[in-house]
């Protein structure tokens, strides 16, 4: 059963991402990427995946404070592997809060294929920031 991320973000939306874990300092999400995802390689394209770091790595973040939001300061990502799916598999992405100061996250996020190989990894800097809605 997949949790809230909390508010509705349009591209999280459209990609389909879900959550699957939200708590002290660390996120889960799940992904099958579409066909119109996917690249001239017929895989994942690397920037659905930067987006799927990027939430990973942001969920992490709030996990430890979900009232507040946050924002992309930074993030530098290595691709590892080819992120291949066959039928119905999905991409586990995996979050991390390393440090927190009281305005400042420090993140890494890793994504899995489903036999379970390291396919990508990056690290993020996030500022925290007050929610207006």
């Amino acid at each position: 059963m997949s949790i809230s991320f909390g508010v509705h973000i349009p591209f999280v939306a459209h990609l389909g991402f879900s959550m699957e874990k939200f708590e002290n300092g660390t996120s889960e999400l799940h992904y099958s990427p579409r066909p119109e995802h996917h690249n001239s390689f017929d895989i994942p394209h690397g920037g659905a995946l930067m987006t799927l770091l990027d939430v990973v790595m942001a969920t992490a973040a709030r996990s430890v404070d979900p009232e507040m939001g946050v924002v992309t300061i930074e993030m530098k990502t290595s691709f590892i592997r080819p992120a291949t799916t066959k039928g119905n598999e999905s991409l586990v992405a995996k979050g991390l809060l390393i440090h927190r100061t009281k305005t400042m996250a420090f993140t890494e996020g890793k994504v899995y294929d489903a036999a379970g190989q390291l396919c990508a990894h990056a690290t993020g800097t996030f500022k925290y920031v007050k929610r207006t809605n």
